[in-house]
């Protein structure tokens, strides 16, 4: 895993081509591990390796489970927690990350294994994984950092709830739980226990988190998850508890293989091999910004973590894994176990693989209440209270699209939440900013000329200017406020401190220039940038290339001598007002 330097020496490159080829080389270097990421691992590996453990021991039931939901089978879901956890965990963007098979995922694969069969969803997996390799390559990881952190606060919560949600029916002591919703399935569960309540499930599964919470706040060094889950599981063994266990779990990997991949069947698993694709994207990046504020002086490379999740999607299902994301849940519970590297999500996935052919028959009687706290535990250590509650003092703004992305996220889904939360933010934030674009009438001149004289600019010139996004949100209010215009005779329109302005905008100013000119009314222009000067040429607006001509102007002196010669055409007066 050495890095790849890219030569700056003597050797030179000749021409586009040249700089073309460096360029690239230097976007494969910074997708490749380096060795500087495992130094720190290797000087002091103990709490990787511990988290690593702890992990796994989280991990193990949920990518059994998982892969039972998506109809392949727990050999599935396990050698996707193995093979696709060890690649992301090294080709990754973060050091936090770790990843397997996750429930969000599940949902999608679900009605693929239907429409398709399980040859369908490995081929699918592939196909994904390519995409996102090539989406990493793109530079497309980046645009996450445009995501608004209302929206990330909104979904860390939400995705709290709906693990503690998850956990339910096994904390309850409750199997077969009904419900297409994961909150529908824990309103299920519990209906169920209230029916036929038993104490002995709930309490395990209460001491277990209890133990975690008030253990780490006083003990942070001491391992509580794992002590936790080896004394519940002790206790029920010495007890001889009639409690759900983690069962009998399979052992050994199948030999890779291309032999699902049907090349006539490639063109129908496109679309859903895009939605895949876009699901892992998301689910790993909103996944490794969430570590990064949960970690401290830690931030992920959103492309490189696409590349590692493109890598992993396309290596597990070469065994018969499923696809893969980035596990929030599993990710959490690295980072409060006390992960320091990337050699924890590698531990992790290692040790599953020695559970498979070692110690199957031990971990088989871990009781699942057990889990359910550790899962419990994390949820409440997940949620930042000190961030939700300085976004919801920020702005009204804010606290609406943190509160939607988190009711979304639970009631809906993830995909659903973050296209909400970004709607929201995005309608909002165009809201304020067509607040912020306004138009105000502004003196022509200060002390420079006789009284008399400026009472009779002021009764046939008058200036405004213009400031802000002058965009769709905001057009048809300056629209109004321009036509309100009267009993002058020249309008000068200082546009310099405008910073943007679109195709609806565009279309307003020129029919308020149209509205004035038939009215008489000379309309001249200041201080406009020329990327906004292009689409009033495009429009028709000016139809002469003299600047003058077409009254446009560099500065707002000039356009105010200009007009003078208008209003006043035998006057000649020399300016000295000072420039937009």
């Amino acid at each position: 895993m050495s890095e790849l330097e890219v030569p700056t020496g003597p050797a030179k490159t000749t021409g586009p081509a040249g700089a073309r080829m460096a360029g690239a080389l230097r976007s494969v270097a910074e997708l490749l591990p380096r060795w500087s990421e495992w130094k720190p691992a290797l000087r002091a590996p103990g709490a990787d390796l511990l988290a690593g453990l702890i992990v796994a021991l989280v991990a193990l039931p949920l990518a059994l489970g998982f892969g039972v939901s998506t109809g392949l089978g727990a050999a599935a879901g396990l050698t996707t927690a193995v093979i696709a956890g060890a690649v992301a965990a090294v080709f990754g963007g973060s050091r936090f990350q770790v990843s397997g098979p996750t429930g969000a995922m599940t949902v999608v694969l679900v009605p693929i294994v239907a429409q398709y069969g399980p040859t369908g969803v490995l081929a699918v997996g592939l196909i994904a994984g390519a995409v996102l390799v090539g989406l990493a390559f793109a530079g497309v990881g980046r645009a996450v950092r445009y995501m608004p952190a209302p929206v990330i606060e909104g979904f860390t919560a939400g995705i709290a709830v709906v693990i503690a949600l998850q956990q339910i029916p096994a904390a309850l002591g409750i199997s077969g739980a009904e419900g297409e919703k994961v909150w529908q399935s824990a309103f299920d569960a519990a209906r169920k226990f209230v029916a036929d309540p038993s104490i002995l499930t709930p309490s395990i599964a209460l001491v277990v988190a209890v133990a975690i919470l008030i253990g780490g706040r006083y003990f942070p060094r001491v391992p509580f998850s794992l002590v936790a889950v080896a004394g519940a599981t002790a206790v029920a063994q010495l007890f001889g508890l009639d409690i759900a266990r983690i069962g009998a779990i399979p052992s050994g990997f199948s030999t890779p293989t291309l032999s699902f991949l049907r090349l006539g069947d490639l063109t129908s698993l496109i679309a859903p091999a895009l939605a895949v694709a876009a699901l892992a994207a998301l689910e790993s990046l909103l996944s490794a910004t969430a570590a990064d504020s949960m970690g401290v002086g830690t931030r992920h490379n959103p492309d490189r973590e696409l590349f590692g999740q493109g890598l992993a999607n396309i290596a597990a299902p070469l065994f018969g894994g499923v696809p893969a994301t980035g596990a929030i849940a599993r990710t959490a519970v690295n980072v409060r176990s006390g992960a320091r590297t990337r050699l924890a999500a590698l531990t992790h996935a290692l040790i599953l693989a020695a559970i498979v052919y070692l110690a199957a028959g031990l971990v088989a009687e871990i009781p699942l209440a057990a889990l359910a706290g550790v899962l419990l535990a994390t949820t409440v250590r997940m949620v930042e209270t000190a961030s939700i509650l300085a976004i919801a003092r920020a702005t009204r703004a804010d606290t609406v699209v943190m509160i939607a992305t988190f009711l979304v996220t639970v009631v809906f889904d993830l995909v659903t939440a973050v296209a909400v939360g970004v709607g929201f933010a995005a309608i909002l934030a165009l809201r304020a900013v067509a607040k912020s674009a306004r138009i105000e009438q502004v003196p022509l001149e200060h002390d420079d000329h006789l009284a008399e004289e400026h009472e009779l600019l002021r009764e046939h010139i008058v200036a405004y200017r213009i400031e802000g996004a002058l965009f769709f949100a905001a057009a048809h209010r300056f629209l109004l406020e321009l036509a309100e215009v009267s009993d002058v005779k020249v309008v000068i329109l200082r546009m310099s401190r405008v910073t943007a302005l679109d195709a609806t905008g565009a279309i307003v100013l020129k029919d308020a220039i149209t509205k004035l000119e038939h009215r008489h009314i000379a309309v001249l222009i200041s201080g406009a940038k020329p990327e906004h000067l292009r689409p009033l040429e495009v429009l028709g607006v000016f139809t002469t290339k003299d600047s003058e001509d077409r009254h446009v102007f560099d500065t707002t002196p000039r356009a105010i001598s200009y007009a003078r010669t208008l209003v006043l055409p035998e006057s000649r007066y020399a300016s000295t007002s000072t420039e937009d």
